[in-house]
């Protein structure tokens, strides 16, 4: 199978075409190791783009450190309450209580709203460099693959990106990382999922 994408990865114009550009030195994305899953998230809020569905405009993008899982949803506004209602959903609901969250300086992230919200439950806010953002290195990097997923499959079509997130995610999640060498999905579930291709199609 691993040889079978290579190969479709290889003719694939678009992948070709966005695939990561090597501008900077790896080491510049500075990041930090967790002692356990879901104990330590990045956050952070790329965009505006095109005016998708709902006119959403906005990205915001929660990555867990330990083992690269991508919460991401489409936003209409960067407001302190929609920001907080991610957290809640997103990242609270589903994996528990974070020990820090990292994020930038930006208003939303500093409101104080937001801020009482994590000393409540005793989370830790983490702030990257205003100077350097790229110092939340593990956000940076799932921002970076988001979006590069994000123009190969909506090269036509720029305003039915809201729509097509969900693919990007999945593809995110069952795809192994390079630097743990396994995918999200299994390091969070514990086993591999069934992916389409072995749904639909066999692989000899």
């Amino acid at each position: 199978m691993q040889q079978d994408a290579r190969k479709h990865v290889r003719k694939c114009d678009k992948c070709q075409r966005h695939a990561d550009m090597i501008l900077a030195p790896p080491k510049e994305l500075k990041t930090q190791s967790a002692p356990w899953p879901f104990s330590w998230w990045g956050m952070d809020i790329p965009g505006p783009f095109t005016d998708g569905l709902h006119q959403c405009r906005f990205l915001i993008v929660g990555v867990d450190y330990f083992t690269k899982w991508v919460e991401a949803e489409a936003i209409p506004n960067i407001s302190a309450e929609t920001i907080l209602r991610f957290f809640k959903k997103n990242i609270l609901a589903r994996f528990g209580i974070p020990q820090v969250v990292v994020t930038d300086n930006g208003t939303q992230i500093t409101n104080k709203n937001f801020q009482e919200f994590l000393a409540a439950i005793k989370t830790k806010q983490h702030f990257t460099s205003v100077e350097h953002p790229q110092t939340n290195g593990q956000a940076e990097s799932a921002n970076r693959l988001v979006l590069r997923g994000r123009k190969r499959r909506l090269e036509e079509g720029k305003n039915k990106w809201v729509e097509e997130l969900w693919s990007v995610l999945w593809a995110y999640r069952t795809t192994p990382h390079s630097t743990t060498g396994e995918t999200p999905f299994r390091l969070t579930y514990g086993t591999e999922t069934v992916i389409p291709v072995e749904v639909e199609e066999l692989t000899w």
